[in-house]
């Protein structure tokens, strides 16, 4: 079983090209946004698989540490970081992935040849196309789900941990299949990995069910200090430096965390407030739809989806928590 593709204007174009793209180069650099979740580890681990059969060479690299919970993934050990990169020379031939615009890349991006030749896939409604080729598809859950079609699209049949990896990342972007990006075509995908042999139940028990101690202490301490608007549309957590540092929490178990914000009966957006180790605040959005966090984001230079959304700030946390309240409330009013 094949999923059926989506077919609207010039997606098969757009396929094509991303295929001449890479059929045109021989050396590539393959990178996803800092701090990368499920998405954004599989779409470098199957990207690169694409690259694999093509008889391409490929460098995998990210900013930050690929999540512990993720390191099962075939292949993710040879993700490296930026500063772990030893080659001198620029790379001409970039392929990024889920990275909702340039910025996100982050210092790998100073790898990058002055003249080089980038594609850029992703999901975002906010991505800009930055690319030099751009295999965007807004309306698709996952980066690992648009990876999938150009796979069909080539006449490729994915091995076990390629499609594990698309699984992973269609699971940890559909919040389980739960949220409203779960399109047929995303089940239909989904049911085509399962006739691969990949094993959906486990996966699903270690990355959405299986928390650790430190996860656990940290939600304890967040709910603690959940604190909502007059009308209970809006639902925030905070958490600091000091938290982190009393539950051995790390920045990846921070993961899920604004959902029990958002889940709050009457709640329409639920936020979290996050201090980083560099004295800025990041903040996660999510929304029932009643509002388009996405465009709250922008507005503060983040970006995301209608529902889910982030942005970050080099502010106090009090600053950045009356800001964004506020332009919830009035987006929420409109």
């Amino acid at each position: 079983m094949t999923a059926h593709m989506p077919s609207f204007p010039a997606y098969a174009q757009t396929l094509d090209e991303a295929l001449a793209f890479i059929r045109e180069g021989d050396h590539f650099l393959v990178v996803a946004h800092v701090q990368p979740d499920g998405d954004a580890i599989s779409s470098t681990l199957v990207v690169s698989w694409l690259l694999g059969q093509l008889g391409k060479t490929f460098v995998m690299v990210n900013e930050s540490a690929v999540p512990l919970r993720l390191g099962f993934l075939d292949g993710a050990a040879e993700i490296r970081l930026n500063s772990d990169l030893t080659e001198e020379r620029p790379f001409d031939r970039i392929i990024a992935v889920d990275c909702a615009d340039f910025r996100r890349i982050g210092v790998v991006a100073d790898r990058f040849a002055p003249d080089a030749k980038l594609l850029n896939v992703d999901h975002h409604p906010t991505n800009d196309g930055f690319g030099t080729t751009n295999l965007i598809r807004p309306d698709a859950a996952a980066t690992v789900e648009i990876l999938y079609d150009l796979i069909v699209h080539a006449g490729l049949t994915l091995d076990l941990p390629a499609a594990t990896a698309v699984y992973t990342g269609l699971l940890t972007d559909t919040g389980g299949f739960r949220y409203s990006n779960t399109t047929p075509h995303v089940m239909q995908t989904a049911a085509s990995l399962l006739e691969l042999g990949v094993a959906g139940h486990r996966l699903a028990e270690h990355l959405l069910e299986k928390m650790t101690k430190a996860q656990l202490l940290l939600l304890q301490k967040g709910l603690a200090n959940l604190a909502f608007s007059s009308d209970n549309r809006i639902a925030w957590i905070q958490v600091d430096i000091a938290d982190l540092q009393a539950t051995g929490a790390s920045s990846e178990d921070l993961e899920g965390l604004v959902n029990y914000a958002r889940n709050v009966e009457g709640v329409d957006v639920g936020i979290l407030f996050k201090e980083t180790t560099d004295g800025c605040v990041k903040v996660s959005l999510r929304s029932s739809g009643a509002a388009d966090v996405s465009a709250i984001a922008r507005s503060f230079g983040g970006g995301g989806h209608v529902r889910a959304a982030g942005c970050r700030f080099e502010a106090g946390m009090a600053t950045v928590v009356d800001q964004v309240v506020q332009a919830v409330s009035e987006a929420l009013k409109a």
